[in-house]
C-alpha cells in the first residue's frame, strides 16, 4: 500500500506536494549556486542518504522501511557502495 501524506514538510505554491519537476528544478538550482560540478538529482540525494545512513550503523531494515522498499534486496544495493568495515562492527562481547 502506497504512503499518501495529507501534509507536506514542504509545501507547492498552491498548497499540497510540488510537482516531480519543480523538485529537480530546485535541486538543480541550489547545486550550481553551491558550486557542485557533479550531477545532482533528486535519486542522488536518495542515494547518498541511504548510504549514509547504512556507513552510520543503521539497520538495514531501518533503512528498507524509511525508503519503501517491499524487498530487502532493494536495500541491500546500498550495502556495495557503503565503506562499512569490520572495524567498526561491534563485538558482542563489548556488551560484557
Amino acid at each position: 500500500m502506497a504512503y499518501h501524506p495529507k501534509q507536506y514538510l514542504f509545501e507547492g505554491q498552491n498548497g499540497g506536494n510540488y510537482s516531480t519537476k519543480s523538485i529537480q528544478s530546485f535541486i538543480k538550482k541550489y547545486a550550481q549556486e553551491a558550486k557542485i560540478q557533479k550531477s545532482v538529482t533528486p535519486h542522488i540525494l536518495r542515494h547518498s542518504y541511504a548510504t549514509h545512513q547504512l556507513e552510520n550503523g543503521i539497520n538495514i531494515r531501518y533503512v528498507q522501511e524509511l525508503l519503501g522498499h517491499k524487498s530487502i534486496k532493494t536495500t541491500e544495493r546500498y550495502t556495495h557502495v557503503t565503506k562499512i568495515s569490520k572495524n567498526n562492527m561491534a563485538s558482542p562481547l563489548d556488551q560484557l
